[in-house]
């Protein structure tokens, strides 16, 4: 399978699977306020209250968020709280070379 197509079926997993739960949970796991989250994954304040309230985020968005909290050692799984990976730091390919990275909210 060529790279671009493993790296959009891992984006489509996370897409589909990164809930608005679990990124609440996530920021409490870590004691992460809005706006350590904001500045640790490069999405505003007011995007990641509009995700957290179950609003629709660009997919880019919620691929950053998603990136940032799986480098601190968390994993997701659709139905579960966040757990502590080990030495997991996620599969959530960093959204730094997307061509749509520039649209984060």
């Amino acid at each position: 399978m060529p790279n671009s197509a493993m790296r959009s079926t891992f984006e489509r997993i996370i897409i589909n699977q990164f809930t608005a739960l679990h990124c609440a949970q996530a920021r409490e796991m870590l004691g992460w306020t809005l706006e350590q989250l904001s500045q640790q994954s490069k999405v505003s304040v007011a995007a990641i209250q509009r995700f957290e309230a179950g609003e629709a985020i660009r997919d880019v968005t919620r691929l950053a968020l998603a990136y940032s909290l799986e480098a601190q050692g968390l994993v997701f799984f659709p139905g579960f709280a966040p757990g502590r990976g080990g030495n997991i730091r996620g599969t959530t390919p960093d959204p730094i070379g997307r061509e749509d990275f520039a649209l984060i909210e």
